[in-house]
């Protein structure tokens, strides 16, 4: 395979990868907004800016996220807004990486919803953050290929082309086709 090939294959799951990240990011910043103007906490939709901004910053910034509207109901709604605020991030949190990642990445990269689960957590046990971090565009990357292998395979003729001898099986005629062979004494 010639290297532009293999550029034309890389680049196109990692566009992928991006496209299903924005996408994510979106998802995770309308639930942000939701929640948090449901909960009646000031600046909703600018924390909620944020959280779709921070996304794409692995781990730390959901807690990055977290940290502006935690502190704004703090101090404007008390102890108790802080706890629904809270709750609201377990919630997002646990949405996003059972849910919406794998679905995204299922739709945009066509990464299996199992790898997308189980991949991250492998990776991350091995090579600890780095792992983490590059998991999910090397599945992108890894699926991209695999498909590309599976056009590539050459197909296999399921009829017998013109001109060549039948091999093996036994010819049926036209009207003895009612999917029963005749005896050996008949043909």
């Amino acid at each position: 395979m010639q290297f532009s090939r293999h550029m034309n294959i890389t680049g196109g799951a990692l566009r992928h990868w991006l496209i299903a990240q924005c996408y994510d990011s979106a998802a995770v910043g309308a639930l942000w907004w939701f929640g948090l103007d449901y909960l009646h906490v000031p600046w909703a939709p600018f924390w909620a800016m944020l959280a779709t901004g921070l996304q794409f910053i692995p781990h730390f910034g959901p807690v990055l996220a977290f940290m502006g509207p935690a502190l704004v109901a703090l101090f404007a709604g008390g102890f108790e807004q802080f706890l629904y605020v809270l709750i609201l991030y377990g919630v997002i949190v646990v949405i996003d990486g059972l849910v919406l990642q794998p679905v995204i990445m299922r739709r945009t990269a066509r990464v299996p919803i199992w790898a997308s689960l189980i991949i991250p957590i492998v990776l991350s046990l091995i090579f600890g953050f780095w792992g983490l971090l590059l998991a999910a565009p090397l599945l992108a990357v890894i699926y991209a290929y695999r498909a590309y292998g599976k056009r590539a395979e050459p197909t296999i003729p399921r009829q017998t082309p013109p001109g060549h001898t039948i091999t093996g099986g036994r010819l049926i005629s036209p009207e003895g086709a009612t999917g029963r062979t005749p005896p050996d004494g008949m043909q």
